[in-house]
């Protein structure tokens, strides 16, 4: 369960890009291996490659994504 409140928010920047070491834990409560089993299920906004060893996702997606499981109430 995503607890979706504005501390979750209010850890992302405003806009960009954020990488993995900052989203587990702060803004997402689960382990990098289920986090990847989500992106591959399509549970999970996919990351972009912003260059050969750097893997990133779009603050927006995960914004969205985390406004998407607050109305669900997940």
């Amino acid at each position: 369960m995503i607890k979706n409140n504005s501390s979750n928010f209010g850890k992302l920047p405003a806009s960009g890009y954020i990488r993995q070491s900052q989203l587990i834990p702060a803004i997402v409560p689960f382990s990098s291996a289920t986090l990847w089993r989500k992106v591959k299920k399509g549970e999970f906004p996919r990351p972009v490659k912003l260059s050969e060893r750097i893997t990133a996702w779009d603050v927006n997606s995960i914004r969205a994504w985390l406004e998407s499981k607050s109305a669900r109430g997940d």
